[in-house]
């Protein structure tokens, strides 16, 4: 991932300024700015040129989603040698038993290979997320709960197949923050520019990469 990320931002005139934007990632949104068969994409609703986004966030998966023309930032939080975390709220299927959450906060073993362990807390309550445009299908004879699950590490689908792994396939999948930076007030489909302290945290994530 760190090679593709840096060969991509590559392309960036070293003359333009750096630019740092978040975005809440709407469910049924690839993370690209173009797609042939016309699907929805990032030029939906980020009308910015020279950015890319950092890392990717599933199709089916919402949330936060960090775009720059900073690549050293982007190879510094991509590169799984840093682990940065990457915090989510995961609503699963059935009420998991402390058993599968052991299994998670120890790391288990995927079809790539063992995961790091990763820090899960059993949410008391439901969080406070916009409703999603497809709905979560509802079964009356299975109910669900919500984790907050933080990785450090970015496989393909990672924390869904870590959930269906220890029995509870995931329904839905919100990423709340990537280090120290987090949705705030974003709602789906809405983005802005870091803020002068969320940039100056990312310039310091920078240069101790280096």
């Amino acid at each position: 991932m760190a090679t593709s990320s840096r060969r991509r931002f590559s392309h960036s005139r070293p003359s333009l300024p750096f630019r740092y934007i978040k975005f809440f990632k709407p469910f049924d949104v690839l993370t690209q700015f173009t797609d042939a068969s016309g699907r929805s994409t990032l030029k939906d609703y980020i009308a910015v040129p020279n950015v890319y986004p950092v890392g990717r966030l599933d199709r089916d998966s919402e949330g936060l989603l960090l775009l720059t023309n900073d690549g050293e930032l982007a190879h510094r939080l991509t590169d799984p040698r840093f682990e940065h975390p990457k915090r989510y709220l995961v609503q699963v299927e059935h009420l998991p038993e402390e058993q599968a959450l052991a299994q998670l906060r120890r790391g288990l073993v995927l079809n790539d290979g063992p995961t790091r362990p990763a820090t899960v807390e059993l949410l008391d309550d439901p969080p406070q997320l916009p409703e999603r445009p497809v709905p979560i299908r509802f079964r009356k004879s299975v109910p669900t709960a919500w984790l907050r699950l933080t990785i450090h590490e970015g496989r393909n689908r990672q924390v869904r197949r870590m959930t269906a792994a220890v029995g509870h396939p995931t329904l839905r999948l919100v990423r709340e923050a990537i280090g120290p930076i987090g949705l705030g007030a974003l709602e789906p489909g809405e983005w802005s520019d870091l803020t002068p302290d969320e940039r100056s945290i990312l310039r310091d994530l920078r240069d101790t990469s280096r």
